[in-house]
């Protein structure tokens, strides 16, 4: 049996390793160590003994960590390892070192004395080297600047925690919802950090460039005296509390949160809850600024055009996005397909149904934004903005026939020179006079002021576009969306202006989120590890990056059995698709009461399959065929005047079978000379002459020979499949003998191989 020591206790190692210039994104605590480290901990790990000879002794477990008795490697492995121990099981039991887990460790700052834990990610940083995640620098006080102009070691100690089972954490600024942090900061532990250090700063990012800041005040247990307070968060329950740091922030954040409850959307001074809208439909809505309401349009009936005007000549924005899968978020200002941010209080957004954007999208997300610049104080007092939002079909609107209309004036009319407009001749003194003294014309927008007017004094161009406005704050608006930088906050991108950032988020940004069509799931499309954006690879293929790597598994084609990979499986298929539509329809027995296909590689005497062939052949030599056509005459004489006794037979030719066939209502001869005239227009085209081939019957002729039941039926069921105008009777009676009379398996063979009739090939 095991010996259970405490490898806490017995575990001791430490090194001073210089810390690594490589930029290397290791989140939250974890470290990476040199190769070298491994070894020296598993020389430093405690041995124990495990008793072979008795399986129950072991706890029932396998002797290696990753056995899988379905995998070939892994159970090849467990069977080497069997082996060895009872081979040297002189006294029934071995000895091998066995290191804790999870492993952490205590990192020191020579330089200042700062102490804070760690667990481990890979053992692949360079020999004497440790690599450090930007929350261990930041613990550990590194500056960035002294980095990389010296260098700094870290001193490395391998020191077991205790399992944690309490934190309390601070928040640093006031009006932290539990609504918001709850689940981010149970996903952010889970997968980032092993330990947790007392009197650090916990960062949990909450999207879209937002975070929380808490402080790690206590835990539980705590540590000895003279050694900084840690914990292990690793398979344990941790009970967890969010407690302000004062008296003053906690009163900061219950006004906070009352104040977000009052401006709940929905509310009486909130923002209007958007949801579902249809084409057709116009909706009154208010929003507040700052806020977006969020719409879900259904893409069905070609083009859509989106109508948004506020009221009482307010600046508000509308988005769109179309909800696919490579594009999943709902639109924002900075991350948005569609968009118009224009100071007109009327904006239009015409969506086109042949845009690449909007070809598989599932649903189109819609939004209207109220905007605020970033420093700017949310005002209580501000009642929102109300607006009216119109889904109808696009139209095209005759551009050259408005401008005839605006053009056609009456001859008795002038233009006055100050504010362009047409009034009668005989009132232009008056109107001039007035004009000129109350009235301004811009020159470069031709809009007329009052010149005593906010709107004129206030009235700005934009000198890089051609933009203008008649307030500050929508020359404000102008600058900062398409004046100044703004940062991906997902990657190092820099943009010029705030459409080119949502550009590039909804295009190239590796943060933007997918659905894998590969594992099916809503990922990042580029990982740390996966191939770069501009690889020939990814811009060949056409999937992300993230779906280049996914899809490099492998699996079994279903038509086929060949192992193909996942990424290529889509080619893979098509290919099969293009010698569906090339394949030749196979060949059928020519007895109309026959369901059987004849095979390519062998011969086919008049057209007929071996079955129905059988009858009629005999190893006499008959040079001529003339033998072969009197057998052929007296079969049907024997049919039409004794019949085949089968009760199952539906043969037109045949007596016992001619009262359940399709042409009962006729009657049978009963002579043999009437039935000689019958049967000669059945006979008279058929040529028996050697070679017998089905190569050189005319197209037309077919046989009526009475068939066994199960082929019989196989052509009445094949018959009812074509009569369904989908595909034809020869692929039908293949598709039976492929899906072995399963109706389910026989259309779905039909979809895999057969051409349907509107297909063309």
């Amino acid at each position: 049996m095991a010996d259970h020591t405490s490898p806490m206790t017995t575990l001791k190692w430490s090194s001073q390793l210089i810390l690594s210039s490589a930029h290397t994104s290791l989140p939250g605590d974890k470290i990476l160590l040199p190769p070298s480290a491994l070894e020296q901990l598993l020389s430093a790990a405690p041995v124990v003994r495990i008793n072979n000879n008795n399986p129950q002794s072991n706890g029932g477990q396998q002797y290696t960590s990753t056995f899988d008795p379905f995998n070939p490697y892994t159970f090849a492995a467990e069977s080497r390892a069997r082996a060895i121990d009872s081979y040297s099981s002189s006294g029934g039991a071995q000895q091998q070192p066995q290191l804790p887990h999870p492993l952490t460790f205590r990192l020191v700052n020579p330089r200042n004395g700062r102490v804070v834990y760690a667990g481990i990610r890979e053992f692949s940083a360079e020999e004497g080297h440790v690599c450090l995640s930007k929350f261990l620098r930041h613990a550990l006080g590194i500056d960035k600047e002294v980095e990389e102009t010296e260098q700094i070691t870290v001193t490395v100690h391998a020191q077991q925690l205790p399992k944690g089972t309490y934190v309390r954490l601070r928040p640093l600024e006031a009006g932290y919802d539990p609504e918001d942090w709850k689940a981010l900061l149970e996903r952010h532990l889970r997968e980032n950090f092993t330990t947790l250090t007392v009197a650090e700063l916990l960062t949990v990012p909450s999207g879209r460039g937002r975070s929380f800041e808490f402080l790690i005040d206590k835990v539980a247990p705590e540590e000895k005296e003279g050694q900084a307070n840690g914990i292990c968060i690793v398979d344990t329950d941790l009970e967890v509390d969010i407690e302000p740091l004062n008296e003053e922030q906690a009163r900061e954040t219950l006004q906070k949160l009352s104040q977000k409850a009052a401006r709940k959307p929905g509310s009486e001074k909130g923002s209007s809850t958007g949801g579902p809208i249809k084409r057709g439909q116009q909706i009154q809505g208010r929003v507040r600024r700052g806020d977006y309401v969020d719409y879900e349009l259904e893409v069905k009936g070609g083009s859509v055009q989106l109508e948004l005007e506020a009221a009482d000549g307010a600046d508000l924005d509308i988005y769109a996005s179309p909800f696919s899968v490579y594009q999943r978020a709902q639109p924002r200002s900075d991350e948005h397909v569609f968009g118009d941010m224009s100071s007109k209080s009327f904006k239009v957004l015409k969506l086109d149904a042949s845009l690449p954007e909007l070809v598989d999208a599932e649903k189109l997300y819609i939004s209207v934004h109220a905007f605020s610049m970033p420093d700017e104080a949310e005002d209580d007092t501000e009642p929102p903005f109300e607006y009216a939002l119109r889904v109808a079909d696009a139209m095209q609107v005759d551009a050259t026939s408005d401008e005839t209309d605006s053009n056609e004036h009456n001859p008795d009319e002038v233009q006055c020179k100050n504010c362009q407009q047409w009034v009668p001749q005989r009132t232009l003194f008056l109107h001039e006079n007035f004009c000129l003294r109350n009235n301004i014309l811009c020159p470069k927008c031709k809009n007329v002021f009052q010149k005593s007017s906010s709107e004129w004094q206030n009235h700005w161009h934009c000198e890089y576009d051609e933009s203008y406005g008649n307030d500050e704050p929508s020359k404000e608006k102008h600058n900062y969306i398409f004046h100044e930088t703004h940062t991906c906050f997902n990657c190092d991108y820099t943009a010029d202006s705030l459409p080119s950032l949502a550009h590039h988020r909804t295009t190239r940004c590796p943060g933007k989120q997918i659905l894998c069509q590969f594992c099916h799931l809503v990922v990042p499309q580029q990982g740390e590890s996966d191939p770069d954006m501009n690889d020939p690879e990814v811009l060949l293929s056409g999937l992300t990056p993230h779906e280049i790597i996914d899809g490099g598994r492998t699996t079994e084609c279903h038509l086929c059995n060949k192992i193909i990979r996942l990424r290529d499986m889509k080619t893979h298929l098509r290919h099969h698709d293009l010698e569906r539509l090339s394949r030749p329809a196979p060949s059928i027995c020519r007895n109309v009461n026959c369901g059987r296909t004849l095979k390519p590689s062998k011969g086919t005497p008049l057209g007929l399959c071996n079955i129905c062939f059988a009858p009629l052949y005999t190893d006499a030599h008959d040079p001529e065929g003339k033998a072969l056509k009197r057998r052929i005459e007296r079969r049907y004489l024997s049919q039409i005047l004794t019949g085949c006794g089968k009760t199952w037979c539906r043969n037109a030719y045949c007596k016992t079978g001619h009262e359940r066939s399709s042409a009962s209502g006729s009657v049978l001869p009963t002579s043999s000379k009437d039935i000689l005239q019958v049967i000669k227009p059945l006979i008279d085209p058929i040529n028996t002459k050697p070679p017998l081939t089905d190569s050189g019957l005319d197209g037309e002729i077919t046989f009526y020979l009475c068939a066994d039941e199960t082929s019989q039926q196989r052509r009445s069921l094949g018959e009812m499949l074509a009569a369904e105008g989908v595909y034809d009777l020869r692929w039908c009676l293949a598709a039976l003998e492929g899906g072995g009379g399963n109706l389910e398996k026989v259309r779905e063979w039909l979809g895999s191989w057969a051409p349907r009739k509107d297909e063309q090939r």
